[in-house]
């Protein structure tokens, strides 16, 4: 499976459906971003099951900025609507595997326990 192109209109949904998604955020002029292109699209025709999207950060400034993207290329990992992984700079093909096979390990029940207990309001 090629990457998806999120942008503003589909990236809530895309994320929203379940399972894993793993967004690059990426723009034309950026040389790292260019080196890393080809190892992403390699990956993403390894993990049929996995979504990969890919968010051009000079397209949709709006989506970068809600995202907090301070540089690029920067890797999302959600699962299950949730954001489990954000790292910023260009990957090796070795240590993107090792992420996919971390986020596919997540025990999302957990997960989303820890994530209830900060969210609870503190007495006080």
């Amino acid at each position: 499976m090629a990457s998806t192109a999120l942008k503003q209109d589909n990236f809530e949904k895309t994320i929203g459906d379940g399972g894993i998604v793993l967004a690059d955020f990426w723009a034309a002029w950026c040389t790292p971003c260019r080196s890393f292109a080809p190892v992403f699209e390699r990956a993403s025709e390894k993990h049929p099951d996995i979504v990969f999207g890919k968010i051009d950060t000079e397209a949709e400034t709006a989506l970068a900025a809600a995202a907090r993207i301070t540089s690029i290329p920067t890797l999302m990992a959600f699962r299950d609507g949730v954001l489990v992984f954000s790292q910023p700079g260009a990957l090796p093909a070795a240590t993107l595997e090792q992420i996919i096979q971390s986020v596919r390990d997540l025990d999302m029940d957990q997960i989303r326990a820890a994530q209830a207990e900060r969210n609870q309001p503190t007495a006080g």
